[in-house]
């Protein structure tokens, strides 16, 4: 007497053919009822599966259930749609695709058709980690309690490089990201370099304090990049440092070697903008790309809804937190930090003779 179910033998064994098989020849041996009292099954269950067998395993294999007619099957042109959107989009879930664009039809019609076509990509699986989820932390968190700040090489999007070696467009992204709302700040450069981040974090300070927000117990977190500490052996704070510390109360902190998952909230951020901004968009110059990363920042400030955080915009969660939030607060504008330095430096006016001053 077998101890389970039939139904349950058949969902825990990887090969449910085999375990028919033994039914049907038991069947053969003892008869029908015998068989069902044996597999714990019904005996029409074992006559199906007797009458279907032909000596083949092959033979003992559900049948599909599918119905033969779908009324509701999308018609071709809903298809169409559906194709062209995931062909320009190959990255985004059908999920996505139904949430931005705002498709009527369900999430299961969406991800068939998409199979049909053969568009679906099986990426790599990540080795599984056991990860602390503090999304609940950070919701509690204030405005600006933590912004996190970190770079992103560009050279090694193959939908990116062509335009920025023929174009000469930005190699790196600078990116800052507040951590509890995920309000984001993007700037580019030809170059790493600790003068660029500097001038990046001390426009996105002079931005916040003229929208009136309290900076001085802020924390800029950041990787262990010359960018940002210089020298490994130098023994004094950076410019960096000290332009976040300048301000009292606020402080600059880097993340232990080899951590990079306490850079999540921005490199999220970098995998996002790949999909979104990169593989798809095309630019025709310096001045055409600016134009598009400060577009794709105000949507993601305004318009794009993150599902780790409660299918909110972070200009939402920014207004939950503080009603009277300035609105120019997410309109930063997108920065080329080559022109931005050079333009710093020109206005020195203490410097010798031909020579510009450091900033």
């Amino acid at each position: 007497m077998c101890p389970y179910t039939y139904y349950t033998a058949m969902r825990e064994s990887k090969d449910p053919r085999l375990l028919r098989l033994r039914m049907v020849r038991y069947a053969e041996n003892h008869g029908i009822k015998p068989a069902a009292r044996y597999f714990c099954s019904t005996v029409k269950t074992v006559r199906k599966w007797l009458y279907r067998y032909d000596g083949t395993l092959n033979s003992l294999t559900e049948h599909s259930r599918a119905p033969h007619h779908r009324p509701n099957k999308l018609v071709k042109k809903h298809e169409k749609r559906i194709v062209k959107l995931k062909k320009r989009l190959p990255r985004w879930s059908a999920r996505r695709l139904k949430a931005e664009f705002e498709l009527s039809y369900s999430v299961k019609a969406i991800r068939r058709v998409c199979k049909e076509y053969g568009l679906t990509h099986r990426y790599r699986r990540k080795k599984h980690q056991t990860k602390r989820c503090l999304r609940e932390i950070k919701k509690a968190w204030r405005l600006f309690q933590q912004i996190t700040i970190d770079t992103k090489d560009l050279c090694d999007i193959p939908e990116y490089w062509p335009a920025m070696k023929f174009r000469r467009l930005p190699q790196y992204q600078y990116t800052a990201r507040d951590v509890t709302t995920g309000l984001l700040f993007l700037g580019y450069s030809q170059e790493l370099s600790i003068s660029y981040a500097t001038i990046f974090a001390e426009r996105i300070i002079q931005h916040l304090q003229h929208c009136n927000i309290d900076m001085s117990q802020t924390t800029w977190q950041s990787d262990n990049g010359s960018e940002f500490i210089g020298s490994w052996q130098a023994k004094d704070d950076s410019a960096f440092t000290k332009a976040i510390e300048r301000i009292p109360g606020q402080k600059h902190r880097t993340i232990p070697p080899g951590q990079h998952r306490f850079q999540a909230d921005v490199e999220t951020v970098h995998s996002l903008m790949e999909g979104e901004f990169y593989e798809i968009e095309s630019f025709c110059d310096l001045r055409d790309f600016i134009a598009k990363a400060n577009a794709y920042q105000l949507y993601f400030n305004l318009a794009r809804k993150n599902s780790g955080k409660e299918d909110k915009t972070p200009w939402q969660l920014i207004l939950e937190k503080n009603s009277n939030a300035d609105p120019n607060l997410p309109l930063l504008e997108v920065v080329y930090l080559d022109k931005l330095l050079e333009n710093y430096l020109h206005k020195q006016t203490s410097g010798g003779y031909d020579v510009w001053a450091l900033p």
